[in-house]
């Protein structure tokens, strides 16, 4: 199974979305799954709310920071990975991409979910 599909099947069995992209890469971070559990757990639902930043992509960026963050700065390869999720997705807020004002849809969890694993595999 790829990490896109392993990580929306970990979403489905207890897992917020910015918990089920930092699970499935765990091995690569070299941190079990509970601490990622944890270190992952008020991100669900746009940071508890669904006001603010889809819980996908704050995963993608807590395991970019993880796995790249040697002393330097990683903001210019955050805000790539911020834009792509953005035009992939069609929003980076929880509430838009809900359409919880509006109505309307603009991605499911599991296609955020998706999404931020693809653009992290990218750029790590």
């Amino acid at each position: 199974m790829d990490k896109k599909e392993y990580a929306v099947e970990l979403k489905h069995n207890g897992h917020n979305c910015c918990q089920s992209v930092l699970c499935a890469f765990a091995d690569e971070l070299g941190m079990s799954m509970e601490e990622l559990d944890k270190m992952g757990a008020a991100f669900g639902g746009g940071m508890g709310c669904m006001e603010a930043t889809c819980g996908s992509l704050c995963g993608a960026q807590m395991a970019l920071g993880i796995k790249t963050f040697e002393g330097k700065p990683v903001l210019r390869t955050a805000a790539a990975m911020s834009n792509a999720f953005k035009e992939k997705s069609g929003a980076t807020i929880c509430k838009d991409l809900k359409g919880r004002d509006t109505g309307v849809v603009l991605c499911e969890c599991d296609d955020c979910v998706r999404n931020a694993v693809e653009i992290l595999e990218q750029n790590l």
